[in-house]
């Protein structure tokens, strides 16, 4: 089971702003899927054999760097 990353569009945009959408991106930041709710986007990857990670703080998502991450 390959680990996913749920990530809120647009990338790199300020505390307090909209979200747009949330992306399901493999490790080398390629979309798999996208939806309007983080729900939606976890349980899309969970149903495709994913192991979903969200962000533990929205401004460190490095996904080289395992402690930024936990499962969703």
């Amino acid at each position: 089971m390959p680990n996913v990353y749920v990530e809120p569009q647009p990338k790199g945009h300020k505390e307090g702003s909209h979200i747009e959408d949330y992306v399901v991106e493999d490790h080398a930041d390629h979309v798999l899927f996208t939806s309007k709710t983080q729900h939606e986007a976890i349980e899309w990857a969970k149903k495709e054999g994913h192991h979903p990670l969200v962000a533990r703080v929205r401004h460190e998502n490095d996904k080289k760097t395992p402690g930024h991450w936990r499962a969703a």
